[in-house]
């Protein structure tokens, strides 16, 4: 099983808050231009969006790479820029997928995106094979974003394309119901606030905008991530409620499941993902864990080290990890 590097989080930020705010924070550089959409349509007539960006010398068969970003994110999320923007630079063809209602794909759905959503990713990844025959594939997942990939590798081997050879999932909420209670408890309520505030002005925006959207309409609006799932996010994507949705949609149950070199990357002190929630073996040999002890929720910057690129070790291990 290889071995990663250790992290050694910068000595400013110490601890899962300091990591997780300055992973959003700080600078991710500049935005890439010339980049192609494709607009994906899905099996229930909804659809998602992909953002193309190819290196200019990019050979026919050559590499290509999804990445999938986390909750209220979309393609412009910082790690999803910094990431592709390392594997343009190693030859990598990168698609970076807005899930459905984010970013571009905003007026293309009319069921919300949620961390069960396997098929969108899937749907994706086929899309991908088809308009780069003969390349080998990877897929990298963030956050939520990451508990889908995992899900769609261990739902049905026999559905994903052929060319998938690796995948990295990076703090991915594998017991959603443990993440939400994790969110509703002390400094962390702070995050469930933030994102819930996110999730309703999203629904007010698709209300203003989209003709024809008749989601519910609440007598107060949600104020924390399980009253919106509850009234939102469950009865819109088939769940009886809730508790439901979290144990129908959560990975751990899939990773036995899966044969695609996967890494499981994850921190001790993600405030949003308890540790506790993950086995102390791999559940599958396909899978390299790797904990590390602090990086906080898609943060992880580090001291300068001589070995990476920049203080960014997470992006340093994804693409080390894709390119293997």
């Amino acid at each position: 099983m290889p071995t990663l590097p250790p992290f050694h989080p910068h000595p400013l930020l110490p601890g899962g808050h300091a990591q997780t705010l300055a992973g959003v924070l700080l600078p991710s550089g500049e935005r890439r231009a010339g980049t192609q959409q494709h607009v994906v349509a899905l099996d229930d007539c909804d659809a998602i969006v992909l953002h193309d960006d190819a290196p200019q010398d990019w050979p026919a068969g050559g590499p290509a790479a999804l990445l999938v970003h986390g909750l209220t994110g979309d393609h412009s999320s910082g790690y999803m820029v910094r990431i592709a923007a390392r594997l343009m630079t190693a030859g990598v063809r990168v698609f970076r997928m807005d899930a459905r209602g984010w970013g571009a794909g905003t007026h293309l759905a009319r069921r919300p995106a949620n961390a069960g959503r396997s098929e969108d990713a899937r749907a994706a990844l086929h899309s991908i094979a088809s308009m780069c025959p003969g390349s080998a594939l990877s897929v990298a997942g963030f956050s939520l974003g990451a508990n889908l990939v995992l899900k769609m590798l261990g739902e049905d081997c026999g559905a994903q394309p052929r060319a998938l050879v690796r995948a990295v999932a990076v703090n991915a909420p594998i017991l959603l119901a443990a993440s939400v209670r994790a969110m509703e408890t002390g400094a962390n309520r702070v995050y469930d606030a933030y994102f819930t505030r996110m999730l309703v002005r999203r629904v007010a925006t698709l209300r203003r905008t989209v003709a024809g959207f008749d989601w519910p309409r609440p007598g107060a609006p949600p104020r924390s991530l399980r009253e919106f799932d509850e009234v939102y996010t469950a009865p819109l994507s088939g769940y009886r409620d809730a508790d439901d949705y979290y144990a129908r949609a959560s990975a751990a149950q899939f990773l036995g499941r899966i044969t695609t070199p996967t890494l499981l990357l994850t921190a001790e002190d993600d405030p949003s993902v308890p540790r506790n929630g993950f086995p102390d073996r791999p559940p599958s040999p396909a899978i390299t864990p790797h904990s590390a002890p602090s990086g906080g929720h898609l943060g992880y910057i580090a001291r300068e080290r001589g070995d990476d690129p920049d203080r960014r070790w997470m992006d340093a291990r994804v693409v080390e990890w894709l390119l293997a």
